[in-house]
Protein backbone atom coordinates (compact mmCIF):
# COMPACT_ATOMS: atom_id res chain seq x y z
CA UNK A 1 0.00 0.00 0.00
CA UNK A 2 1.57 3.42 -1.12
CA UNK A 3 0.00 6.84 -0.10
CA UNK A 4 0.77 9.71 -2.67
CA UNK A 5 0.22 12.90 -1.40
CA UNK A 6 1.89 16.58 -3.25
CA UNK A 7 3.61 17.04 -0.05
CA UNK A 8 5.24 13.74 -0.22
CA UNK A 9 8.37 12.72 -2.44
CA UNK A 10 8.65 9.53 -4.34
CA UNK A 11 10.97 7.33 -3.12
CA UNK A 12 13.21 5.04 -4.65
CA UNK A 13 11.55 1.46 -5.32
CA UNK A 14 12.61 -1.14 -2.34
CA UNK A 15 14.60 -4.08 -3.90
CA UNK A 16 14.60 -5.85 -0.49
CA UNK A 17 12.96 -6.02 2.80
CA UNK A 18 14.44 -2.99 5.41
CA UNK A 19 16.17 -4.40 8.38
CA UNK A 20 16.59 -2.77 11.91
CA UNK A 21 14.96 -3.21 15.08
CA UNK A 22 11.00 -3.68 15.49
CA UNK A 23 9.30 -1.08 17.05
CA UNK A 24 6.16 -2.79 17.53
CA UNK A 25 3.69 -5.13 15.85
CA UNK A 26 0.63 -4.69 15.05
CA UNK A 27 -2.66 -6.35 13.81
CA UNK A 28 -3.65 -4.00 10.94
CA UNK A 29 -2.02 -1.37 8.67
CA UNK A 30 -4.19 0.91 10.52
CA UNK A 31 -2.63 0.59 13.88
CA UNK A 32 1.21 0.86 12.31
CA UNK A 33 0.15 4.30 10.73
CA UNK A 34 -1.21 5.76 13.59
CA UNK A 35 1.84 4.86 15.38
CA UNK A 36 4.27 6.77 13.18
CA UNK A 37 1.64 9.30 12.94
CA UNK A 38 1.98 9.73 16.74
CA UNK A 39 6.05 9.65 15.97
CA UNK A 40 5.24 12.20 13.27
CA UNK A 41 3.36 15.02 15.49
CA UNK A 42 6.19 14.66 18.55
CA UNK A 43 8.65 15.83 15.52
CA UNK A 44 10.85 12.38 15.42
CA UNK A 45 12.35 12.29 12.11
CA UNK A 46 10.19 9.68 9.90
CA UNK A 47 12.12 9.59 7.30
CA UNK A 48 13.80 5.91 7.07
CA UNK A 49 10.95 4.20 9.50
CA UNK A 50 9.00 1.50 7.29
CA UNK A 51 5.93 -1.05 7.48
CA UNK A 52 6.28 -4.58 6.59
CA UNK A 53 3.73 -6.36 6.21
CA UNK A 54 4.22 -10.21 6.57
CA UNK A 55 2.77 -13.39 6.08
CA UNK A 56 0.48 -11.94 3.06
CA UNK A 57 -2.38 -13.25 1.73
CA UNK A 58 -4.59 -13.03 -1.56
CA UNK A 59 -8.45 -12.27 -0.42
CA UNK A 60 -11.05 -12.56 -3.26
CA UNK A 61 -14.61 -11.81 -2.10
CA UNK A 62 -17.04 -12.76 -4.24
CA UNK A 63 -19.49 -10.12 -5.09
CA UNK A 64 -22.14 -10.88 -7.67
CA UNK A 65 -23.39 -14.04 -9.90
CA UNK A 66 -22.47 -12.39 -13.97
CA UNK A 67 -25.01 -12.52 -16.64
CA UNK A 68 -25.83 -11.32 -20.00
CA UNK A 69 -28.17 -8.48 -18.32
CA UNK A 70 -25.96 -7.26 -16.09
CA UNK A 71 -22.77 -6.97 -18.27
CA UNK A 72 -24.63 -4.77 -20.26
CA UNK A 73 -25.66 -2.91 -17.62
CA UNK A 74 -22.26 -2.21 -16.23
CA UNK A 75 -20.50 -1.72 -19.99
CA UNK A 76 -23.87 0.44 -20.38
CA UNK A 77 -22.86 2.75 -17.50
CA UNK A 78 -19.23 2.63 -18.30
CA UNK A 79 -20.04 4.35 -21.50
CA UNK A 80 -22.02 6.78 -20.27
CA UNK A 81 -20.02 8.43 -18.00
CA UNK A 82 -17.42 8.58 -20.80
CA UNK A 83 -19.85 9.59 -23.07
CA UNK A 84 -20.85 12.01 -20.36
CA UNK A 85 -17.39 13.18 -20.35
CA UNK A 86 -16.49 13.69 -23.77
CA UNK A 87 -20.37 16.05 -23.89
CA UNK A 88 -18.88 18.11 -21.29
CA UNK A 89 -15.56 18.36 -23.22
CA UNK A 90 -17.85 20.05 -26.09
CA UNK A 91 -19.64 22.02 -23.77
CA UNK A 92 -16.93 23.79 -22.72
CA UNK A 93 -15.41 24.22 -26.38
CA UNK A 94 -18.46 25.50 -28.09
CA UNK A 95 -21.04 28.40 -27.13
CA UNK A 96 -24.40 26.88 -25.08
CA UNK A 97 -27.22 26.65 -27.71
CA UNK A 98 -29.66 24.00 -27.97
CA UNK A 99 -28.16 22.16 -30.89
CA UNK A 100 -25.11 22.23 -27.97
CA UNK A 101 -27.28 20.16 -25.70
CA UNK A 102 -28.85 17.61 -27.88
CA UNK A 103 -24.65 17.24 -28.81
CA UNK A 104 -24.31 16.55 -25.14
CA UNK A 105 -26.97 13.85 -24.88
CA UNK A 106 -26.21 11.88 -27.45
CA UNK A 107 -22.81 11.73 -26.52
CA UNK A 108 -24.08 10.43 -23.39
CA UNK A 109 -26.50 7.94 -25.19
CA UNK A 110 -23.46 6.77 -27.40
CA UNK A 111 -21.73 5.91 -24.75
CA UNK A 112 -23.81 3.96 -22.92
CA UNK A 113 -24.69 2.19 -26.23
CA UNK A 114 -21.25 1.25 -26.81
CA UNK A 115 -20.01 0.40 -23.46
CA UNK A 116 -23.10 -1.98 -23.57
CA UNK A 117 -22.01 -3.93 -26.85
CA UNK A 118 -18.27 -3.98 -24.75
CA UNK A 119 -19.58 -5.51 -21.81
CA UNK A 120 -22.19 -8.04 -23.47
CA UNK A 121 -18.93 -8.95 -26.44
CA UNK A 122 -16.22 -9.16 -22.84
CA UNK A 123 -19.15 -11.29 -20.89
CA UNK A 124 -19.18 -13.71 -23.87
CA UNK A 125 -15.66 -14.29 -24.10
CA UNK A 126 -14.95 -14.19 -20.75
CA UNK A 127 -17.62 -16.65 -19.52
CA UNK A 128 -16.41 -19.83 -20.29
CA UNK A 129 -13.03 -19.43 -18.12
CA UNK A 130 -15.24 -16.95 -15.05
CA UNK A 131 -18.97 -16.53 -14.40
CA UNK A 132 -19.15 -14.04 -11.62
CA UNK A 133 -17.64 -10.40 -10.52
CA UNK A 134 -15.24 -10.47 -7.39
CA UNK A 135 -12.48 -7.51 -5.62
CA UNK A 136 -9.76 -9.13 -5.02
CA UNK A 137 -7.23 -7.58 -1.84
CA UNK A 138 -3.95 -8.22 -0.58
CA UNK A 139 -3.96 -8.48 3.18
CA UNK A 140 -0.87 -9.26 5.56
CA UNK A 141 -1.71 -11.08 9.16
CA UNK A 142 0.61 -8.25 10.96
CA UNK A 143 2.50 -5.46 10.12
CA UNK A 144 5.91 -4.86 11.35
CA UNK A 145 7.68 -1.32 12.01
CA UNK A 146 11.10 -1.18 11.53
CA UNK A 147 13.34 1.50 12.38
CA UNK A 148 16.85 1.82 12.80
CA UNK A 149 18.46 0.47 15.57
CA UNK A 150 19.67 4.39 16.48
CA UNK A 151 16.46 5.65 17.47
CA UNK A 152 14.32 3.07 18.74
CA UNK A 153 14.68 3.96 22.20
CA UNK A 154 14.00 7.37 21.15
CA UNK A 155 10.97 6.54 19.42
CA UNK A 156 10.36 4.33 22.72
CA UNK A 157 10.34 7.17 24.90
CA UNK A 158 8.20 9.37 23.03
CA UNK A 159 5.34 6.33 22.42
CA UNK A 160 5.70 5.35 25.82
CA UNK A 161 6.35 2.08 25.07
CA UNK A 162 8.51 -0.64 26.78
CA UNK A 163 12.35 -1.08 26.10
CA UNK A 164 13.12 -3.47 23.53
CA UNK A 165 12.46 -7.36 24.45
CA UNK A 166 9.23 -6.33 27.20
CA UNK A 167 5.59 -7.18 26.25
CA UNK A 168 4.71 -6.21 22.88
CA UNK A 169 7.68 -4.76 21.50
CA UNK A 170 9.57 -7.23 19.56
CA UNK A 171 13.60 -6.38 18.42
CA UNK A 172 15.27 -7.93 16.15
CA UNK A 173 17.39 -10.68 17.36
CA UNK A 174 20.77 -10.53 18.15
CA UNK A 175 23.86 -11.44 15.79
CA UNK A 176 27.03 -12.00 18.52
CA UNK A 177 29.76 -10.38 16.49
CA UNK A 178 33.73 -11.68 16.82
CA UNK A 179 34.00 -9.01 19.59
CA UNK A 180 31.37 -10.71 21.60
CA UNK A 181 33.13 -14.17 21.33
CA UNK A 182 36.62 -12.59 21.89
CA UNK A 183 35.03 -11.13 25.38
CA UNK A 184 32.84 -13.71 26.74
CA UNK A 185 36.36 -16.38 26.29
CA UNK A 186 37.87 -13.80 28.08
CA UNK A 187 35.68 -13.32 30.70
CA UNK A 188 35.78 -17.24 31.18
CA UNK A 189 39.65 -17.49 31.53
CA UNK A 190 39.22 -14.59 34.54
CA UNK A 191 36.62 -16.73 36.13
CA UNK A 192 39.29 -19.42 35.97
Amino acid sequence: MSNFSGFSRRAAPQTSVPRGDVLGTYDSYVDAQNVINRLAKAEFDVKSIAIVGRDLTTVEVVTTRLSYGRAALAGATTGAWLGLFFGLITTIIAPVTPQQVGIFFAAILTGAGIGMIFGVVNYSIMRKRRDYAATSQLIADRYEIIISPDRTAKAHGILGTAAPGMHGVHAAPHVPSSSDTIDSNDSDENAK
